[in-house]
C-alpha cells in the first residue's frame, strides 16, 4: 500500500471544520431546490452510475397548493440520519465479523458519499449497503452483494444498482487509511517505552484493546475527515490509557515526538487530539424515535405519493422499526 503522505486520502479527503458544513449546506440546499422544481429528491440511478432528477411534476392541485408538499429535511436531520446509518455499518460488520479495517474502509466512504449528496438524494439505507459491499472488494474480502444480502435481508439488486454511483462519487479513490494500523505500531512503540514490569503483565493488551474501541467510536464522528488515522490512533490510545492509567502519555508523546517527528511541536499536537477527543464527546446514537420520524420526512421527499399514504398509516401498528434496516 502507498504512504499516507502521498496518498489522495491525505490530498483530498482531509477537510477544514468549516469545509465540512459547507459541503453539508449546499447538498442540503440542492435538495430543497429539487423538490421545489420536481415535487420530489429521489435520483433515478442507471446501473452505469448515471442519473437524473424525476420529471416535474404536473399535478395541479399540488402545485397550486405549496402546503401539501413534503417538507425538506433540515441538516441537523440529516446528520442524525447520518449517524444512525454509520451505526448500523458496525453493527452489519460486526454481524458478519469482518476485519475492522472493513468497517473502517465502509465508514469513510459513507461519509465521503455524503459529501457530495444529500440524504434526500439517496436514500442512505441503500448506500451504507453498497459502502460495505464495496470495502469489502477494496480489502479483497469477497462477500457477494447476493450473499450481503441475504444475511441481512436485503434486495441485493439495490447493492449492484448503486455501486457505480457510489465508486463515482468517490472519485474512484477506493485506498483508505484506517488507524487501526497505525494504532498498532503506537502500541509496539509503547512496548519499548514502558518498563519491564509493565511489559510483563497483560496490560499492553489491554490498552491495544482498549484503544481499538476507542477508534471505533471515533470513525463515527467527523474526526477521520478532519485529521490523519495517525493522530486518530494517537486520540484513541490517549484515552484508554486514562481509563487504566497505564502510562504517562504526555511523557510517551514527547518521547515518541523526539524520535519519529522531531519538526512536530508538542502543543499542536496535544490541541489536535483535544479537537478529536472534543468530537467524541458530542458523538450520539440517535434514538430509534427520532430516527423513524426523520425517515418518514424523507420519504415523503423521495416519493410524495408515500406523503398521503403515511397519514392513513397512523392507526397502524408503530412497530416498523424493521424497515429502518
Amino acid at each position: 500500500m502507498a504512504d499516507f503522505a502521498t496518498s489522495t486520502h491525505r490530498a483530498k479527503w482531509i477537510f477544514k471544520p468549516q469545509e465540512l458544513k459547507e459541503k453539508y449546506k449546499d447538498a442540503n440546499k440542492r435538495a430543497k431546490q429539487a423538490l421545489e422544481k420536481y415535487g420530489a429528491t429521489r435520483m433515478e440511478v442507471d446501473i452505469d452510475g448515471s442519473f437524473s432528477y424525476a420529471e416535474p411534476q404536473n399535478d395541479a392541485k399540488a402545485s397550486a397548493d405549496k402546503h401539501s408538499r413534503p417538507k425538506a429535511l433540515k441538516t441537523e436531520e440529516e446528520q442524525l440520519l447520518r449517524a444512525f446509518y454509520e451505526f448500523k455499518i458496525q453493527d452489519v460488520c460486526d454481524a458478519f465479523k469482518f476485519p475492522r479495517k472493513i468497517q473502517a474502509t465502509a465508514l469513510i466512504y459513507f461519509k465521503r458519499f455524503y459529501l457530495q449528496w444529500s440524504v434526500m438524494e439517496h436514500h442512505p439505507k441503500n448506500i451504507m449497503l453498497t459502502c460495505i459491499y464495496a470495502a469489502c472488494k477494496a480489502e479483497e474480502n469477497h462477500v457477494s452483494a447476493e450473499e450481503l444480502g441475504k444475511g441481512i435481508e436485503q434486495d441485493h439488486q439495490i447493492i449492484l444498482d448503486n455501486e457505480m454511483l457510489v465508486i463515482q462519487s468517490l472519485g474512484f479513490d477506493l485506498i483508505v487509511y484506517a488507524p487501526y494500523r497505525a494504532l498498532e505500531g503506537f502500541i509496539s512503540d509503547v512496548e519499548d517505552f514502558c518498563d519491564e514490569n509493565l511489559r510483563q503483565s497483560d496490560m499492553i493488551k489491554i490498552l491495544h484493546e482498549s484503544a481499538k474501541a476507542e477508534v471505533d467510536k471515533t470513525m463515527r464522528s467527523d474526526a477521520p475527515l478532519l485529521f490523519p488515522p495517525g493522530k486518530l490512533a494517537l486520540a484513541a490510545l490517549r484515552r484508554s490509557c486514562e481509563v487504566h492509567i497505564a502510562i504517562d502519555f504526555e511523557s510517551y508523546l514527547k518521547s515518541m515526538l523526539s524520535r519519529q517527528h522531531p519538526a512536530q511541536g508538542f502543543s499542536d499536537f496535544i490541541l489536535s487530539l483535544n479537537a478529536i477527543d472534543a468530537l467524541i464527546k458530542k458523538l450520539e446514537t440517535p434514538t430509534l424515535k427520532e430516527v423513524k420520524h426523520i425517515d418518514r420526512k424523507l420519504k415523503s421527499c423521495l416519493d410524495p405519493s408515500s406523503h398521503e399514504k403515511s397519514k392513513k398509516r397512523k392507526h397502524r401498528s408503530k412497530d416498523d422499526s424493521a424497515e429502518m434496516f
